[in-house]
């Protein structure tokens, strides 16, 4: 699967916010800065994000952004679909009608792959991300479920 600019950068700038959490709140100014992402276009981003509760913003001279809920609660899928990049592999966009008004032979196919990197992505948080930046933790295999997430 090979997601669009908008999934990454989403990805990349809650990660940063994840990584200062605890520090203060962290400015668009600051992730376009240290992240080479468009101050306009995180403007975009976080109007999405912020739409889903997955940051907040304080205003004013001190402001920017914090998580809206913990790392651990955040999964890489909330914050793709939280920007609308959510991938679909079939050709019909899922209405099963890919062949002149049919389904196509192989649409159970790529409706299964949607679905598998769906849960894959389900099941890394930004938690995950967090520590494995500092640590030396594997990624999951499709199927496995994070151990936090199975506690």
């Amino acid at each position: 699967m090979r997601l669009s600019t908008k999934g990454r950068y989403a990805v990349t700038a809650m990660l940063d916010l994840a990584l200062h959490a605890g520090k203060g709140p962290v400015t668009l100014a600051d992730i376009s800065s240290s992240q080479g992402i468009s101050l306009s276009y995180l403007e975009q981003l976080f109007a999405a994000l912020r739409a889903k509760s997955l940051v907040r913003g304080v205003r004013g001279p001190g402001g920017g952004y914090y998580l809206g809920k913990s790392a651990e609660d955040i999964s890489i899928a909330n914050i793709i679909c939280a920007v609308d990049e959510w991938v679909e592999f079939t050709r019909c966009g899922g209405r099963e009608n890919c062949r002149d008004g049919q389904r196509c032979l192989t649409h159970h196919l790529w409706d299964q792959l949607s679905d598998e990197i769906f849960r894959f992505l389900s099941n890394i948080t930004l938690q995950d991300l967090v520590e494995r930046g500092s640590v030396d933790v594997p990624v999951p295999e499709v199927g496995q479920v994070s151990k936090r997430r199975a506690a």
